[in-house]
Order: C-alpha cells, then sequence, then structure tokens
C-alpha cells in the first residue's frame, strides 16, 4: 500500500516528538545540559542562528519538568493516559496542518468529506437523527452560536437593524441554578445583552429532585415575562448538573418549550450513555431537544479534541450568520482530529469505553452501600453514573461513644470541612480514581466520582475503585473517633482555661486548637506576644517529638488564628484528659523553665561580681597583715622559708538556689559535694503505660501491641515496663552532676523542679588566685604544696 512521504514523514516526526516529551521519569544526560536548558524558563532574546528539532524539543520537555526537578519530594500530578488512541487524535493536528497547505479544491473535497463523515457517526452514535454538528474549542461556544442562531431567527430584522430591533422585545434565556458557574454570564457578554435577560429558574424544593429545575416555576415565570412584553427566546437545560449529575425532566421541558416556540438545548456529561444500547426514558428525551452540546474528548480520552455542539435547523443562511458553519474549508478541518479516532476506535470501542465508565460508578455505588458513616445521593441507583458520597454526622453519632452535644455548635461548618478533607485525601491516596470535592447548596461539600469524564482519561479500573474503598473504610473510623472527642477536647481544653484557650476553628478537621496563654504579670503587649509565639513555638516542636500517632501543626496554611496548636485527627483509644494534662504541663515547663533561666542569669551574674568584691577585699587584708616584704619576688621566698604563714584568703562557692556566697573551707574539708548521692525523679505511678501502649492511650483499650506482649515474664515485664515509663516520660532529663556554668544552656529543656535541685549542687567556685592579679612568691607556692 502506498503511503504519501510526507504523511510518513508527519507520523514519524510526531512519534519521535511524544518519545522526547512523554518520558518525565528520564533524567537528562549531563548537569550541564540541566543547567543550560533551565535558563530558558527565563524569557531573553532570540538567537541569530537557528536551533535544530532535537534541540527545540528537550527545551520544551524541561519546561514541561522543571517543577518536578526543582522539588525535593516530586508529587504526583494528574496527567492523562495517552496511550495509541491519544497519538491518533494529535496526529490529526499535525495532518491538519500538513493538508491546509494543498490546492483548494482538493482541501474542499476532502474537509467536506471529513466534517460529513463526522456527523454523520456522531448523529448516530448518540441518537440524533437530521442532525448537523458544529466543532468548537470552547465548549460554552456552540451555545453561543445557538443564541445567535435563534436570535436571527425570531428576529426578522436582526441582520439589517442589528441590537435596535430588541427593543421591541427584550430577549429571555432561561437556565437552571445548577447549571455552570458563570454560564448565563458568558453568553450575555458574547450576545451584548443585559443580565437582566437571564433569568435563572430554582430547582424543586418540595416534589422531585433538589438538583432538577422546577417546571411548574418556568411556566410560571415564561407567562409573567410575555405579559411584561418580553420574548423568551431559549432554554438550557441539563442531562447531568455539573456537581450532581442529576437530569432534568427533558420530556416535559420540551413539551413546555414548544407552544412558546422557545428553543431547547440541552448539555451534560450524562449525554455519553446515549451511545449505550439501553438508555433510560428520562435522558432518551434529550434527543428531542433542539440542540445538544458533547464533549467526546472527555468521555474517550482523547487529547484536544473539540467540543461539539449537534444542532437542527433548517435554513443554512442563517447557520452560516450565526458561526454554526463556515465558508473556510480551514475551519473544518477541526473535525479532522476526532475522525480519525472514531475510527480507530470503532462503534464497539466507543461504546465499551462508556459502558466501562458506568460499570466504575455502579461498582463503588454498591460498596459504599456496606459502608457506616457514609451517605449516598444519586439520581438512579440503577443507572446513574455519577455518585456523590459524603460523611455522614448523624449515622457516625450513633455508632460513637463520644460526647454529642458538640455537633450543635457549628455542626454543618465542621462537617464541610471534614468532607473536604475526606475528598482530598482520598484524591492523593488513590489519585488515578478521579474523585473531587464538590460544594452543593443544599448538602455541603460531598465527594463525586465521576468515571465518564476521568476514567478514559486517567485510566481508571476496577482495582482503582477497591483501592478507593480500603481507603476511606481506614478514613471513616478516624473520622468518626474524631468528631465525637471534639466535644470533650474543647471540655477538657476549658478545664485549663487558667494556661490553656481553646480555638473555636471550624476549618481545621480535626480534634481542635488550643494556645498557651503565659502566665507572668506585669508584661506589656509587645512583650506577651512575643513571649506566646516563643513558647507555642516551643511547646509544638516538643509534642511533635512525641511517640504518638497524632499529628500536631500550625494549622491552615491561610487561616485566621495564630500562635495555636492544632490537633488532627484521632482513633477511638485516645485519652483527651492525658492528651490535654500533657499540653498543659509541656507548656508551663517551658514556660517556667524560661523564667528560671533569666532569673539564674541574673543571679549568677550578680554573684559573680559580689565574690570578685570580696576576693579583692581580702587580698588587701592580707597585704596589711603580711606586709610589702612578702610580696617581693626574691625577699618573700626567704621570709617565707624561715617563717610560714597561712593564707587567711578563702575561696568562695556560689550557691545557685539559695543566692548566696560561702567559704570554701568545708566543702574541700568534708567533700560533701563530691560524695553527696544523685537523687533521680521517681517516675509516677500514675503515669506507667503498659507494655506497647503509646502516649495518650486509653489503658483499657486492647490493641494487638498489648496482646503480644502479654506473653512476657514478670521479671521482664517489670523491666519493660520501666523502660517503656522512661522512654514515654513527657519531661526530659536533667543532669544533677554537671557543675559547670556551660550547661546553663540546658536549662529550658529541663523541668523547674529538677533544674531547682540541680541548683542546689551546682556551686560557682572564685579562687583566690584568679582574682589576684599579682603573682604570688614561688617559695610561697612550694609552702602551699608541702602543706
Amino acid at each position: 500500500m502506498m503511503v504519501d512521504f510526507t504523511l510518513a514523514q508527519v507520523g514519524k516526526n510526531l512519534s519521535e516528538a511524544m518519545r522526547l516529551l512523554g518520558d518525565g521519569q528520564r533524567e537528562l544526560e549531563t548537569g550541564t545540559e540541566i543547567r543550560r536548558f533551565s535558563r530558558t524558563s527565563i524569557p531573553g532574546p532570540l538567537q541569530g542562528d537557528g536551533q535544530d528539532v532535537a534541540t527545540i524539543l528537550h527545551i520544551v520537555h524541561n519546561l514541561l519538568h522543571e517543577e518536578e526537578e526543582n522539588e525535593d519530594k516530586p508529587c504526583r500530578h494528574r496527567m492523562q493516559n495517552v496511550g495509541e488512541q491519544g497519538h491518533i487524535a494529535l496526529l490529526g493536528h499535525s495532518l491538519a496542518a500538513y493538508i491546509s497547505v494543498l490546492d483548494r479544491e482538493r482541501l474542499r473535497k476532502l474537509t467536506t468529506r471529513i466534517l460529513s463523515d463526522t456527523t454523520l457517526w456522531l448523529c448516530r452514535l448518540f441518537r440524533y437523527e437530521n442532525g448537523s454538528a458544529c466543532f468548537h474549542e470552547d465548549d460554552r461556544d456552540g451555545l453561543v452560536k445557538v443564541c445567535r442562531l435563534v436570535i436571527n431567527d425570531r428576529y426578522e430584522e436582526y441582520a439589517s437593524e442589528g441590537y435596535a430591533v430588541l427593543n421591541s422585545k427584550q430577549p429571555v434565556i432561561y437556565q437552571s441554578a445548577s447549571c455552570r458557574p458563570g454560564l448565563g454570564q458568558h453568553l450575555c457578554s458574547q450576545l451584548g445583552l443585559p443580565l437582566s435577560s437571564l433569568c435563572t429558574v430554582p430547582c424543586n424544593t418540595v416534589f422531585g429532585s433538589q438538583h432538577q429545575m422546577d417546571v411548574a416555576l418556568l411556566d410560571k415565570l415564561i407567562k409573567e415575562d410575555i405579559d411584561a412584553g418580553k420574548l423568551p427566546l431559549l432554554l438550557i437545560a441539563n442531562a447531568g448538573t455539573p456537581g450532581a449529575g442529576h437530569t432534568d425532566k427533558l420530556g416535559r421541558l420540551k413539551d413546555l418549550c414548544d407552544p412558546y416556540n422557545m428553543w431547547l438545548h440541552v448539555e451534560g456529561v450524562n449525554l455519553a450513555t446515549l451511545a449505550l444500547g439501553q438508555v433510560t426514558s428520562a435522558l432518551m428525551a434529550a434527543t428531542r431537544s433542539d440542540s445538544m452540546t458533547l464533549t467526546p474528548g472527555q468521555w474517550l480520552g482523547l487529547p484536544a479534541i473539540s467540543a461539539i455542539t449537534l444542532y437542527r435547523h433548517e435554513d443554512p443562511a442563517l447557520s452560516l450568520a450565526a458561526g454554526l458553519t463556515s465558508s473556510q474549508p480551514v475551519e473544518k478541518l477541526r473535525a479532522l482530529p476526532l475522525w480519525l479516532s472514531l475510527q480507530y476506535l470503532g462503534h464497539n470501542g466507543i461504546v465499551q469505553k462508556i459502558k466501562h465508565a458506568t460499570t466504575l460508578s455502579q461498582q463503588l455505588l454498591q460498596k459504599l452501600k456496606s459502608l457506616a458513616s457514609i451517605k449516598t445521593s444519586v439520581e438512579d441507583e440503577n443507572n446513574s453514573p455519577v455518585v456523590l458520597f459524603k460523611f455522614s454526622q448523624e449515622m457516625s453519632a450513633a455508632s460513637s461513644g463520644g460526647s454529642v452535644e458538640g455537633y450543635c455548635v457549628g455542626e454543618k461548618e465542621v462537617l464541610d470541612t471534614f468532607n473536604r478533607w475526606l475528598g482530598e485525601q482520598l484524591a492523593q491516596l488513590v489519585p488515578t480514581s478521579g474523585v473531587d470535592v464538590v460544594e452543593l447548596d443544599d448538602e455541603g461539600f460531598c465527594i463525586r466520582f465521576s468515571p465518564l469524564l476521568t476514567a478514559a482519561v486517567l485510566g481508571t479500573q476496577q482495582e482503582d475503585v477497591e483501592e478507593l474503598v480500603e481507603k476511606l473504610t481506614e478514613l471513616v473510623p478516624v473520622m468518626s473517633s474524631t468528631m465525637s472527642l471534639r466535644q470533650d477536647f474543647r471540655e477538657e481544653s476549658h478545664r485549663h482555661s487558667a494556661s490553656l484557650t481553646y480555638v473555636e476553628e471550624i476549618s481545621w478537621p480535626g480534634l481542635g486548637a488550643v494556645r498557651y496563654e503565659p502566665q507572668a504579670e506585669r508584661m506589656d503587649e509587645s512583650r506577651r506576644k512575643q513571649e506566646l509565639e516563643k513558647i507555642n513555638s516551643e511547646l509544638l516542636k516538643k509534642l511533635q517529638d512525641l511517640d504518638t500517632d497524632i499529628i500536631f501543626s500550625t494549622g491552615p496554611e491561610f487561616g485566621a488564628e495564630e500562635d495555636c496548636i492544632f490537633v488532627g485527627m484521632v482513633t477511638e483509644d485516645v485519652d483527651v484528659s492525658e492528651l490535654v494534662d500533657t499540653i498543659a504541663a509541656l507548656g508551663r515547663d517551658i514556660e517556667e523553665s524560661g523564667r528560671l533561666l533569666e532569673n539564674m542569669t541574673e543571679v549568677v551574674r550578680k554573684g559573680i561580681l559580689e565574690a570578685e568584691l570580696q576576693l579583692i577585699k581580702a587580698n588587701e587584708e592580707k597585704l596589711m597583715e603580711e606586709g610589702m616584704l612578702r610580696q617581693l619576688p626574691l625577699v618573700g621566698s626567704v621570709l617565707n622559708w624561715f617563717s610560714p604563714v597561712g593564707s587567711s584568703i578563702q575561696g568562695r562557692t556560689f550557691n545557685l538556689a539559695a543566692g548566696s556566697l560561702d567559704s570554701t573551707e568545708m566543702t574541700y574539708s568534708t567533700m560533701a559535694q563530691a560524695d553527696r548521692p544523685s537523687q533521680q525523679d521517681t517516675p509516677n505511678s500514675s503515669s506507667k503505660k503498659m507494655p506497647g501502649q503509646r502516649l495518650f492511650q486509653r489503658s483499657g483499650v486492647s490493641s494487638d501491641s498489648l496482646s503480644e506482649t502479654s506473653s512476657i515474664g514478670q521479671s521482664d515485664e517489670k523491666a519493660q515496663e520501666d523502660n517503656t515509663t522512661a522512654s514515654s516520660s513527657i519531661h526530659p532529663t536533667f543532669s544533677a552532676h554537671e557543675p559547670e556554668m556551660d550547661s546553663l544552656h540546658t536549662a529550658s529543656d529541663a523541668s523547674p523542679e529538677k533544674v531547682q535541685e540541680s541548683c542546689v549542687h551546682m556551686h560557682t567556685h572564685v579562687e583566690p588566685g584568679e582574682a589576684s592579679e599579682e603573682r604570688q612568691p614561688d617559695g610561697q607556692e612550694e609552702e602551699r604544696s608541702r602543706r
């Protein structure tokens, strides 16, 4: 089979380009090459000499993966699964550029054939008979062009008079309250219509789905607009709302539009299921609409595929004026990538992809029904391609043993925070599932699983749904226990109100937040704020160093509260009382240790000055007592040898605990300082933990670690209990045998009781020879050494 050389070259170049750009994990050859290409991220002048294709592709590659190279821990981004079918779609864009240079007659024949084939295939595939197709990049442009078509059709003088004819009867466009945000404003902006031409129809409030348009209210609004001299122009309905995936009553809406000669436009993800063998009657009514917008690129996992608007209209001149068709053959080449992709997949392949997505939805829905504390929301349990679920407070409160009164305070906001956290965790843990978080007016934040939009792009399989349910099963019990213990945490924090302030932060997905308040009095505002920031910062570090599964952090990145300790999710076996007591005790230790260190520094400084003054005074008295002759080097040695005298100067020891200066005579005579036994703090019996029991875990709760250590002998168990108690103590140890002054800086890491005990035995020695500036005679030194 003969193939045009240029076509073969296009395919070859595309394959080479995809190979170079798609290899995101490949390392560049040398570090020099990395630095050279990284500089291209900074805009600069165009080089004088041209570059070859390989160099340009390397530059593009580095621009694509520049963030991954700069990150210490590269994160997993959602990347489209570009397989061979994706290459076919990308090849269509390359071929479109090549075909555009053909001679005009050949180009016209080729583009007409491509557009006709694609339109025929789409209309048959989605059951839309006798329709025409408009291909557009922005999925809203098709609706804009349809509105222009309707305006041209309903206002006969519009082509010649323009917007002036709209003054006689103002056109009105109706949309559902569940439509895409900003869609109506975009229409008015593109058409030059005032916002008063847009009418938003509320959804059902009593009967039917709360995400479906209220048909009776729509009828009432249309009659009111007609009575006001306005012209009902177009109605936008949903076959799968952007948030919940519900479908409006399309049959009733079509019957309502016909008497008023209104145009009915339908859009939504559920339109993809029209390609299946069995379609519900509610969705089948979409085939009666005047136009519908399809996005097969998302449904089939085809990159850079245009959106398509199928419509029915008999006047080609009005379609051309509205921009739905074009007389330029190049514009028709937008259908080429889809034309190639549809042929590659075939009818069976397209149906299989859509069927696979709906099967994934049913699989997840059946799994979620068996999970406690999870509430699902679907339009049709048997055919809904979109699944919404959320963590339910009512179901979790009944199964948990904690307080329920806390749900009354900001109940909905707290649940929204927890569900938002749940959705973010699931999207991070199972990125191929494609779940995201949506906010609905009536239900708050929910997790949405819409495989029609994500499965083909991310390559979602049934194993991913199983993993999603597995992760959900692990997270829900933690959320339930945390929710039930929030009130206990609040009450325990109020019990320590003298030192802890409970911070009400409903946007924090965790147990809660507290702030340690300094107890020092007579402190100005700036000094107090500085002390509060310092203590809470040190407290957070100490809590993070504890051997526990609880996560302590500074809270949300853009939170309003500062200098707080935010406690994350907890399990049901957490002892909240012990947790709060530990936070308060650690904060108190940090504050008292810092205050003791400041006081100790001042006392030591004054004590050293006083000791120096006393030693100087003693040296002067010695000079008066011994006379000048004994101070001369040669004469003093002779006199001291014939008539030795004892030194009347005694060293000074500084008691840090008492803050007093004492003589060293008693110290050296009795050696009391060296021989005094150190007293070790005995751990409180209440703080003892069972072997294998972690911090803040209630002793009555059984765990795997407790069962494993239950067979240890009595002696081994006792020794292991001592080790566990020592390692799990929240107070860092402080040695009682450190007389050096350099060790004072560790006071901030010790408890005040241990520092006080250490101060009793720490003495600062100032000897007479260190304070005297005169050198002692050699003979006198020898005499002292003999004595």
